[in-house]
């Protein structure tokens, strides 16, 4: 069932001063009433939420689609992150994946569970981080649907347009390209460690990398012009995700040390927070290599090729090696290569 207005009588209710109703207290019809005007359909949207399905238009002819889905106590507590925030979180994530494949995006589509006793304002301060993640990106929620849960469970599903360009997939990498990386890695993971440990004062910065991840959208567009072979969101790990496109592509994948140095440094005080100074080098660089939710774009390149900003180099594409696995650092073996894996 889509979200579709016309089938209810909405019931209007007056919050108490200084509360806020438990959604099970307005129904379905009264909750949409109050959640959908905070989400702009953005400009593809030929036919919004209302009907029995959106209308949105793809002006290429194909549509890009992804989905991705935030369990409460899997992927979010709502303790460490505002409602906004987990928002912000469940759309961009899935933006992100638009852009892995050189698209832009032109609506999403939101399904929402919750328990009837959470408030309703939890659930419109969640409204307002899809539509301002959406904005930010220049698109909007086109529907989804409404169901109840145990536990707050947010499924999003975004679409994309390819104007006119192929598709840049994660087997296209060939030995001789060049890896480059658009955005940060080892943010969110910091900012989780931190936060498990009951220490975000240390670094609120990185607190807020993991409960917003900002992924570089417009580099997925620009990378598919500049030429990429080979692209993926970086949303399980560095290592994990180059591991899926090095085995995707048939090829090896090289990481420069020095290019981890950089990210590495920069989390350095907070991992000496944690585990002092002997231990920081080490989980600084897993962070880097195995951390997940950053959501930066990892691309390959012809070696000839102009990386677009804010693409920087980070590798080289090399032939397979037998015995070998298919990322290394430096040419040498590192167990911090790694990533995050649901159900290991």
């Amino acid at each position: 069932m889509r979200w579709d207005l016309s089938r209810y009588r909405a019931r209007v209710l007056s919050d108490p001063p200084g509360a806020s109703p438990p959604i099970g207290a307005l129904g379905e019809a009264g909750l949409l009433a109050r959640l959908l005007p905070r989400m702009p359909a953005g400009p593809s949207a030929l036919l919004g939420p209302g009907d029995d399905a959106a209308v949105v238009a793809a002006p290429d002819g194909r549509v890009v689609a992804t989905a991705d889905v935030l369990v409460e106590g899997r992927d979010f507590r709502r303790d460490w992150s505002s409602a906004a925030d987990v928002g912000w979180k469940a759309a961009a994530q899935n933006l992100a994946d638009v852009a892995a494949m050189g698209a832009v995006p032109t609506g999403l589509l939101v399904s929402l569970a919750a328990p009837d006793d959470l408030p309703v304002a939890w659930l419109e301060g969640l409204a307002d981080g899809l539509a301002a993640c959406c904005a930010q990106a220049g698109t909007g929620v086109v529907g989804g649907d409404l169901s109840g849960a145990r536990e707050v469970v947010v499924a999003v599903t975004a679409l994309g347009d390819l104007q006119g360009r192929a598709p840049v997939r994660r087997d296209g990498a060939r030995p001789g390209d060049v890896v480059a990386l658009a955005g940060v890695v080892g943010r969110s993971a910091a900012g989780l460690a931190l936060l498990l440990a009951g220490r975000p004062e240390v670094a609120p910065d990185l607190v807020a990398a993991h409960r917003r991840p900002d992924p570089p959208l417009a580099a997925g567009p620009e990378a598919a012009v500049a030429g990429a072979t080979a692209m993926m969101d970086v949303s399980d790990g560095l290592g994990a995700d180059l591991a899926r496109l090095a085995a995707a592509s048939g090829v090896h994948v090289d990481v420069d040390d020095t290019a981890r140095q950089a990210l590495r440094e920069a989390l350095l005080p907070a991992a000496e927070a944690l585990v002092g100074e002997r231990g920081s080098w080490d989980l600084a660089s897993r962070w880097v290599l195995s951390g997940g939710e950053d959501h930066a774009l990892v691309a390959c390149f012809p070696p000839d090729a102009v990386l677009p900003a804010p693409f920087v180099r980070i590798g080289d594409v090399l032939p397979v090696r037998t015995g070998w696995p298919s990322v290394t650092v430096n040419g040498i073996e590192d167990e911090q290569l790694g990533g995050w894996d649901h159900f290991a």
